[in-house]
């Protein structure tokens, strides 16, 4: 019988259970439609199951009056946010804290004077929200995009945060011998890090390591990229469909993590999938 080991940190963070409690409850009690902004966390299967209560995603700001529009976990630009009040919805932020405080601190950096650094993936909504509460930034992915970069001689970084934190590491070394004041705020959130920590410990101890949550998400990709640095059986699942029994063939131990976007149920339900293959 194989030992099933969920890595101590692992599954929905505090942004994510507060945001899905937002959600659930204006579901409950609005009088008109439900609508969130985007796809309110990078989990399909939840997305499905709010759809499921009534609860919309759309792309558009301008939602009929009346409705309700929730801000996605990963914020928005202020520009979208004022189109939703405009369009005369009732709008519900359910960004998350951690991300709010990105927002501020860059805010702050370019106040100051500093040339302002976002570290993080182009194209995801968080990075995307980010820069839209800057006059003018730039969207470093890796450190090497540092070499292309015309720098001033202030430069002030900011990181998204579900990012690795090896990538802010690297930037940070590229840029620390080519400036001559940095301010870095690693604003990678602690449930971020320590998944990564957790992911890389038992992922070291393990035959097989199962990562689950959505392809979509940042920090689940991030978590398989960590497993795999240290188990070669590394698989990244969404669903207990996914799994295959051969995977755990000869395996003694097996472990098991999940992205912050994923419910403490999700991860139960492929704990116990795997239990009846590997048994």
């Amino acid at each position: 019988m194989a030992e099933i080991i969920v890595a101590d940190e692992a599954g929905a963070c505090y942004g994510v259970e507060r945001a899905l409690d937002l959600v659930l409850r204006t579901a409950e009690q609005a009088d008109g439609p439900v609508f969130t902004l985007g796809p309110l966390i990078h989990n399909p299967q939840v997305v499905a199951e709010l759809e499921a209560r009534g609860v919309a995603v759309t792309e558009d700001a301008a939602v009929p009056a009346g409705s309700t529009l929730v801000l996605r976990t990963h914020g928005v630009t202020p520009e979208v946010e004022q189109a939703a009040h405009d369009a005369g919805a009732k709008v519900l932020d359910a960004t998350c804290p951690f991300v709010k405080r990105v927002h501020r601190v860059a805010e702050r950096l370019e106040r100051d004077g500093y040339q302002v650094i976002v570290v993080g993936e182009k194209g995801h909504p968080e990075v995307e929200g980010t820069m839209g509460h800057l006059k003018a930034a730039t969207i470093v992915e890796n450190a090497e995009q540092v070499a292309d970069l015309e720098l001033a001689k202030k430069v002030g970084v900011v990181v998204q945060t579900t990012l690795a934190k090896d990538v802010l590491a690297g930037v940070v070394a590229q840029l620390a011998c080519r400036v001559d004041e940095l301010r870095v705020h690693n604003t990678i959130c602690e449930a971020t890090a320590g998944h990564q920590g957790a992911c890389a410990r038992l992922a070291k101890t393990v035959d097989v390591m199962v990562v689950v949550g959505g392809k979509n998400s940042a920090n689940t990709t991030h978590l398989a990229d960590i497993a795999r640095q240290h188990c070669a059986g590394t698989h990244h699942i969404e669903t207990p469909d996914e799994l295959q029994g051969s995977w755990f063939e000869g395996a003694r131990r097996i472990g098991i993590t999940a992205g912050a976007s994923t419910p403490a149920s999700q991860i139960e339900v492929v704990r116990q999938a795997i239990a009846g293959l590997a048994g």
